[in-house]
């Protein structure tokens, strides 16, 4: 049988019941109750829509590499559609593919997080901090197994933020196919033009390198000396963030990035 209550205990209950509604106490219990019962339902709701926005997150990259791979069809099924890429986790620093890793679930961005998966950048144009050294890209082949384009990451810091997309390469490793981004903030109207179809449609048929294997793609107001062939115009009013993309497109096409997977594509080893 359980003790009876005290009569302190009585007391303090009874005057708090007895407090008028406005009170210091009754309204603080109040307050603490709410949040409390808030904080459970946000919890539970997190919790119980995870799986949906882990599933909502892989659609929507699968439909931005559909996009720039210019294969996505609002009307087919995303899944379908998408079982035409072939993942490749590869090593940017033998420009070769791995098996150390699971390519259907390997997180290139958590990888530039950890030191064993990532080094330190001292030289580093697109203000990323940490560089994975392994990173997952995606391969397209013809109806014959002939390979037909290869979508690669890439990420940089623009004005506001940190711009992520991809890029489509031609199987000769030097033609550009597209470009787009599918995670920015940058500013509305001026560096967010980079969703503007019209400017990604000015990276279809830019090259990445000259004849004597110079990396030469360029992001500006004016025309390189190179030729048209791997300029796209820069975006109005927006200086820096133009300038983040033309950094962060160098650098991953570049030395630091790609550039030995693409010497092998251009060799024709994929």
């Amino acid at each position: 049988m359980s003790e009876p209550m005290s009569n302190e205990n009585k007391g303090a209950i009874a005057q708090f019941l007895a407090a008028p509604p406005d009170s210091v106490g009754k309204t603080l219990f109040v307050a603490i109750s709410v949040c409390l019962v808030a904080s459970m339902i946000v919890s539970t709701a997190a919790v119980s829509l995870r799986p949906t926005q882990e599933a909502n997150k892989l659609r929507d990259k699968q439909v931005n590499i559909l996009q720039v791979a210019g294969l996505y069809d609002p009307a087919s099924d995303v899944t379908e559609a998408f079982a035409a890429f072939e993942p490749q986790v590869l090593d940017l620093e033998s420009g070769e593919f791995t098996d150390a890793f699971d390519a259907a679930t390997f997180d290139d961005l958590a990888a530039a997080d950890d030191p064993e998966l990532s080094r330190a950048l001292e030289d580093d144009p697109a203000s990323i901090g940490r560089q994975a050294r392994f990173r997952t890209v995606y391969l397209l082949r013809d109806d014959a197994g002939e390979l037909d384009k290869v979508i690669l990451p890439l990420h940089g810091y623009g004005l506001w933020s940190t711009l992520y997309g991809f890029i489509a390469i031609e199987e000769n490793g030097n033609d550009i196919f597209g470009l787009q981004f599918y995670s920015h903030a940058e500013t509305p109207g001026l560096g967010a033009e980079v969703d503007n179809p019209r400017w990604k449609q000015q990276w279809n048929g830019k090259r990445l390198h000259d004849d004597a294997g110079t990396l030469q793609i360029t992001v500006s107001k004016s025309a390189p000396a190179a030729g048209a062939d791997f300029h796209v115009d820069g975006l109005a009013g927006a200086t820096l963030t133009t300038r983040g993309v033309d950094n962060l497109v160098k650098f991953w096409m570049g030395e630091e990035g790609y550039a030995l997977f693409l010497d092998k594509l251009q060799a024709g080893e994929f």
